[in-house]
Order: C-alpha cells, then structure tokens, then sequence
C-alpha cells in the first residue's frame, strides 16, 4: 500500500514538472512574439518614412510584408496584424512603465530601447486601445500582478473599473 501512494507521488511529480515546463515554453514563445511584434512595427516605421510617397508605398509595404510572411511562415500575418504591429510600436515606443510597478521584471527582456513587455500579445491588443495613459498603465500593472486573462482584463476594461476606482 506504501509503494502504490508513494508511486502516486512520484508520477504526480514528474507530470506537474512536464506542466510547468510547458507553460513557461509557452510564456517565452508568447514574450518573443511580442518582442517580434515590436520590432517589426519599428522597422515598418523606418521604412515608411525613408519611402517616397508615403501613402501608395505604405500600402505597398503592408501587402507586398504580408504575402512574404505569409508564405513563409503561415498564418498570422496579414494586412490588418501588420498594421496592428506598426500601431503597437507607436503606442509603446513612446509609453514606459517604472519596472517597480513589476516585481520580477529583472528577468524579462529588454528591447533596444530598455522597454520590457511583462504580457501576452492578446493583452496588447487591448491595452493599445486605450488612449489614456494613466489608465492604459493601470491596466497593464493590474493585469500583471493579478495574472488577468485577456478576457478578464477585456471584461473590466469594458466595466470602466479605472473610472470607477479613480
């Protein structure tokens, strides 16, 4: 009877280490998506103000990004997740958060310009909607310390919780 509870123990072991060593697998795959994200925004940035009529050839640069991305990496690419990639550089290339907001930070990425992302790209998605900026913060700390789904954090956003606390 020994044997079989402390083999329980064993097995339950060993399956909760192959869990959490796949959610992190996830977390860091989900983290340099979003560092990816980034990245190709500014770039998207870069090329559109080094182009010659900015409207026709930005245009030019969505499609022409797309259909090479999409070939080679599948889905995921499209004319409306570029744009949403050039946006979420625009937003937060210019919005900084004190890391002391985020224990724990010091283990995240840094981006060229110091900038450390602490959520999924899902939550970014919502987060750059946001216009305010004391209230897109709220919401990012918030998110982050109390582990907020992306439809939690949808859910209270759309319940106007920073109007109602502020």
């Amino acid at each position: 009877m020994k044997d079989m509870k402390s083999s329980d123990k064993f097995f339950g072991q060993v399956v909760q280490l192959f869990r959490d060593a796949k959610r992190k697998m996830s977390m860091a795959v989900n983290m340099a998506m979003v560092y990816s994200y980034y990245e190709a925004g500014r770039m998207i940035i870069d090329e559109e103000q080094n182009g010659s009529e900015r409207a026709t050839y930005g245009k030019y640069i969505f499609q022409e990004l797309s259909r090479q991305l999409t070939e080679e990496f599948g889905r995921g690419f499209s004319y409306e997740n570029l744009k949403l990639m050039r946006r979420f550089y625009v937003v937060y290339s210019k919005d900084m958060i004190s890391d002391t907001a985020f224990p724990h930070s010091e283990q995240l990425s840094v981006n060229d310009e110091g900038r450390r992302f602490y959520l999924s790209w899902s939550h970014y998605l919502i987060l750059m909607r946001i216009n305010n900026l004391e209230e897109r913060h709220f919401y990012e700390i918030e998110t982050y310390k109390n582990g907020w789904s992306k439809d939690e954090l949808g859910r209270l956003y759309g319940s106007s919780l920073y109007e109602r606390l502020a």
